[in-house]
């Protein structure tokens, strides 16, 4: 019973109906696709890989690993640290208010699940949610490597939602992608979790100057 409540939480973490907010976010997309460097779902595809392979496996997931042990451990000030670096590597304003504003969402949520929670860790919650994430996956008994998946399919599924808004295309073209992305995902996981310290660091540039133009994008949807 309790394996299967672990697994059903899980489903509950990965689920896009978890109320952070990350409808609302599109990672510099909205004016990659104004600027018409994405403009068809095998474009869209490409970008993706790229945030994947150069980003999301380089800082998101590694930094994810490392404070999933700070929380196992209990050491507040590994966490502090890795929490720090993870805004460090946000390197655009939107960027850095997604992940507070995902972060305190996300803190609120904690609060009402486990209202003993600490109250030293609750400001490293509001700053990232990979720190309350990787918290509460201890607190419930879930394996990091498990909650690695759920945070790599929120955030294949939330970017794949945003491109059929903005790209366009349709429904069907999504669930393909999402099935690409996927595979591309599991098939590089197991280097995000052996990468070492001074392997950290995005490499996206034109991620970033997308993001730091959409913030006075005349006309957008989404807030990033």
């Amino acid at each position: 019973m309790e394996h299967t409540r672990q697994w059903l939480r899980l489903m509950q973490l990965s689920s896009s109906s978890l109320p952070v907010g990350s409808f609302t976010w599109s990672q510099g997309l909205e004016w990659a696709v104004e600027a018409g460097w994405v403009t068809s779902s095998d474009a869209f595809k490409h970008w993706q890989i790229q945030q994947m392979d150069n980003s999301f496996f380089c800082v998101d997931l590694p930094l994810f690993i490392r404070l999933y042990q700070a929380c196992e451990q209990d050491d507040l000030a590994r966490a502090t640290r890795w929490t720090a670096y993870v805004l460090a590597c946000r390197e655009t304003r939107e960027l850095r208010e997604e992940e507070r504003n995902r972060a305190a969402a996300f803190t609120r949520l904690i609060k009402s699940w486990e209202p003993d929670s600490p109250k030293e860790w609750l400001p490293l919650f509001s700053q990232s949610q990979l720190c309350g994430m990787a918290w509460l996956g201890v607190r419930w008994g879930i394996g990091a490597r498990e909650l690695a998946l759920s945070l790599g399919y929120s955030w294949i599924e939330s970017a794949v939602m945003a491109g059929v808004k903005l790209v366009p295309f349709g429904q069907q073209a999504a669930q393909q992608l999402i099935i690409e992305l996927s595979d591309h995902f599991s098939a590089g996981l197991e280097q995000a979790f052996l990468r070492r310290d001074d392997e950290l660091g995005a490499a996206t540039p034109l991620s970033a100057i997308a993001s730091a133009r959409h913030e006075t994008q005349y006309s957008r949807l989404f807030r990033s």
